[in-house]
């Protein structure tokens, strides 16, 4: 288990679609390991196997003390729209809006290959799309119309809630 450097926006590996995991043994239970580890030491609420540069269908997403590992995850269901504010890890200092889904229902693989499921909403629901779209090699900020969407964190606006913490997403 180490922590590892998060790959930053610019970097073509972030853009990776990643293949499906096949494997369960020992390289995947380490790649978990460090992206829990790396996820924490950030800190953050999620984090995507492509974040350490490893194009494979695997993520980490950690709400109310709750570790969830994801293998081969698919939304399978989705209901109403939710806007707030979104973060990630690999594009530190910045927020923006970003309209998802309300609730998600999740089926994936633990790292056992035993089939799972997860639903949410809130946090952990849009987590759940944040870190799914790294594993296609999306990124919230493709969900803005411009790149002039982004609010710097610290910035202050009276009709933004910049001054309320939001939690950086992996």
């Amino acid at each position: 288990m180490s922590v590892r450097p998060i790959v930053m926006l610019g970097d073509p590996r972030l853009r990776l679609k990643g293949l499906p995991v096949d494997s369960f043994g020992r390289p995947l239970h380490e790649l978990l390991d460090d992206l829990a580890h790396t996820m924490r030491d950030a800190p953050g609420v999620g984090l995507a196997a492509p974040q350490l540069g490893e194009a494979v269908q695997a993520c980490v997403i950690e709400v109310s003390d709750q570790l969830h590992e994801l293998v081969n995850p698919m939304i399978v269901r989705a209901t109403g729209d939710d806007r707030d504010l979104e973060g990630c890890l690999s594009l530190p200092g910045y927020y923006a809006y970003v309209t998802r889904r309300e609730r998600v229902w999740v089926v994936a693989q633990n790292r056992f290959g035993r089939k799972i499921k997860v639903a949410g909403s809130g946090l952990l629901g849009r987590a759940l799309q944040h870190e799914l779209d790294h594993l296609e090699g999306k990124l919230f900020i493709d969900y803005l119309d411009s790149m002039d969407e982004l609010i710097p964190v610290g910035a202050s606006d009276e009709d933004e809630a910049s001054a309320v913490p939001v939690a950086a997403l992996g």
